[in-house]
């Protein structure tokens, strides 16, 4: 109900309001007809957006290939090739948009990554969500495993019920990522070994900047009993983490990260979640070390312009 509401929101600013409060300055030079008119225009190109983004773009998917190199990258590790996906949401994954999530599984299998880790954000709301999916969940595998983290989505927090119906709804997320096969770390690490070298994966709970999000992640539990010289990655769903506790805290060499959906569009390479998040799509570095952003593959409300969903193939090579 609440998902069905921000969508209804969502639509009836973009394609009423906006228009109107972008043509109200006009008033201070121009008579009204002349307003009227420029609403019009303003209305017609958003209408434009709206309906490609929504039939049209949210629809699309591409299969992004970066490379991670660093000194500390253990040489038997050098070539290997971690898949990532983030904020599949599947629950608006359903009706016509069903299809997307088997798309995005069968691209998945088919880059034959080494390891799999997913971002967080499985769902919109509820564990229910990924009732239609588990097929499909479980049909994701690789050499070294899949391995995931919880967003702010998959803490029950926007659900409204009481806090120990939320902890029941929480607890089914995680066995249903587990069910599917699913290394679901949380606050916790695994190593992944090839002949006598090893990297660790950990897997950091969630926590954001803002007091909104879930504050649960924990770096020095995460890696606790980890060595000063391992190689880490790190998966973390809030990138605003990085600078606030995993840059300080830690020694993780690459970090990998979702939330911001990439705002969901870009127009002329600019997205309008630039103005909320640093580091937002894509990858960063910050000396030796870097922080890689999805963009994501689905959202909330079904629609996308200039972003398609994304899967991302990260080579590691030994600097």
């Amino acid at each position: 109900m609440i998902a069905r509401f921000a969508i209804v929101f969502f639509f009836v600013m973009v394609l009423i309001v906006v228009p109107v409060l972008l043509s109200l300055p006009l008033r201070i030079f121009f008579p009204w007809k002349t307003c009227r008119r420029a609403a019009i225009a303003i209305a017609v190109v958003i209408w434009g957006i709206v309906g490609y983004g929504t039939f049209i773009g949210f629809g699309k998917m591409q299969v992004r290939h970066i490379t991670f190199s660093s000194k500390d990258l253990p040489a038997s590790f050098d070539g290997y090739r971690v898949l990532q996906f983030s904020d599949a949401h599947v629950g608006t994954m359903t009706g016509r948009w069903k299809w997307l999530m088997a798309r995005a599984v069968d691209s998945i299998m088919a880059q034959k990554a080494d390891m799999i880790v997913f971002t967080g954000d499985i769902q919109n709301l509820s564990p229910r969500e990924l009732t239609e999916h588990m097929a499909q969940l479980k049909r994701l595998n690789a050499r070294d495993g899949v391995f995931s983290v919880l967003g702010n989505h998959d803490y029950a927090i926007y659900q409204r019920a009481d806090s120990l119906t939320k902890l029941k709804a929480v607890r089914l997320t995680q066995r249903m990522e587990r069910q599917a096969g699913w290394n679901l770390l949380m606050n916790e690490h695994k190593i992944v070994r090839r002949d006598s070298d090893s990297i660790v994966v950990a897997g950091m709970e969630n926590w954001g900047a803002s007091e909104r999000m879930p504050r649960i992640g924990d770096v020095s539990q995460t890696l606790r009993g980890v060595d000063s010289t391992a190689f880490i990655l790190m998966l973390q769903h809030d990138p605003t983490a990085w600078r606030k506790k995993i840059l300080p805290l830690s020694h993780a060499q690459l970090t990998l990260s979702g939330h911001t959906h990439g705002g969901q569009m870009t127009i002329f390479g600019w997205s309008p979640v630039q103005i909320i998040y640093d580091e937002w799509g894509g990858m960063t570095y910050d000396g030796q070390r870097a922080i890689h952003v999805s963009t994501g593959l689905g959202g909330l409300i079904p629609f996308r312009f200039g972003l398609p969903g994304e899967i991302v193939v990260v080579t590691l090579r030994k600097e």
